[in-house]
């Protein structure tokens, strides 16, 4: 008798979605509900230089990735893209932390300046909700090896999360004076 089994394949799918809105929403839910204040005199109003730090990494990080694919490096591709979603996490530690505490911050610039950081400012926002679900579907496609799937995807990916990684850092630049 020639019984062949078959392994069935992780469908990680629900996990990029359930996840992605999660994300996403936790973001959208800060905008309305009433900011947290600690009694432990901790001091937020560093956390927007480190989101800036850690998107600076990250940018980093996914140029040195994209590098290593190029060369066809794929042990050291792995290593920066996870450092990259590490430095990401982080950064969403500190955004969601810094924004349960302290109120948004109003741009205090005028004229082409004002037109110039709205236009990143709201791209960056829009992209940044995208990028959730793509980077996580372009790692399980990568992780599962699924090849094929993760090249094309990752075609998408890669610039919109430089983008997204390197207009927070413009962001924070232009809104700093202003904190």
């Amino acid at each position: 008798m020639n019984v062949t089994t078959t392994k069935k394949e992780f469908n990680y799918v629900p996990w990029v979605v359930g996840l992605s809105i999660a994300i996403n929403a936790i973001v959208v839910a800060l905008l309305f509900i009433p900011k947290f204040e600690p009694q432990t005199g901790f001091d937020v109003t560093i956390l927007p230089l480190l989101n800036a730090v850690l998107n600076s990494f990250t940018f980093v990080f996914l140029l040195a990735a994209l590098y290593m694919i190029l060369k066809k490096n794929v042990k050291w591709h792995k290593r920066f893209i996870f450092a990259a979603f590490t430095t990401t996490a982080l950064f969403l530690v500190s955004y969601l932390t810094y924004h349960s505490m302290a109120s948004s911050t109003s741009y205090g610039g005028e004229g082409i300046l004002q037109t110039i950081y709205y236009f990143i400012l709201i791209t960056h926002i829009m992209l940044a909700a995208v990028i959730v679900p793509l980077a996580l579907l372009t790692l399980a496609r990568g992780l599962t090896m699924k090849v094929e799937k993760h090249r094309k995807i990752a075609r998408w990916t890669m610039p919109l999360w430089l983008y997204v990684s390197l207009t927070g850092v413009l962001v924070y630049l232009m809104i700093s004076p202003y904190y």
